[in-house]
């Protein structure tokens, strides 16, 4: 997409796609996903089992060669995810449902529930597998790896990533 500050990876038919809230200043300074210091999306994949090893952000386009793919539910970098307004969220959602369509991934995993409760309009949405799918996909809401988020520790998102690998 023209005028995005950090590029989508992804491709057809993917097996998992993650969707990030949005990119960090400094995700969108170096062009990578999960580029900040602190972040925990690559050891938590990682160690979930979607990856042979440990990618470096600045390796996301490997993600492709293992069925998996990264976007973000809004476009606009910036410190803290808390600085997005509702309606950044709710139209990033819109064209998240059509990307998802677009592309077909087996699972899309959204990582943060807050995120997903204002940009879907589902305020009682919890963590885990959702009723409702995005583009067709299965989907699933996730923590968000970030290191502000003090709530899950590295094993925890590892276990509950892994989830994501055993959806029929």
């Amino acid at each position: 997409m023209p005028g995005k500050p950090l590029r989508d990876v992804i491709a057809p038919d993917l097996d998992v796609l993650f969707c990030g809230i949005n990119p960090s200043l400094t995700s969108a300074a170096r062009g990578h996903h999960f580029a900040r210091p602190g972040n925990r999306f690559w050891p938590a994949i990682h160690l979930a089992g979607f990856t042979p090893r440990r990618l470096a952000p600045e390796e996301d386009l490997e993600l492709l060669a293992h069925g998996l793919g990264v976007t973000n539910l809004a476009d606009r970098p910036t410190r803290t995810a808390a600085e997005l307004t509702t309606e950044e969220l709710r139209e990033g959602a819109a064209a998240l449902d059509a990307l998802v369509a677009r592309y077909r991934p087996r699972v899309l995993a959204v990582l943060g529930v807050t995120a997903y409760r204002t940009g879907f309009g589902r305020p009682r949405a919890v963590l885990g597998r959702q009723d409702e799918r995005v583009g067709g996909a299965r989907t699933w809401v996730v923590p968000n790896p970030s290191g502000l988020n003090a709530h899950y520790q590295l094993p925890d998102l590892a276990r509950v990533y892994r989830r994501l690998r055993e959806e029929p």
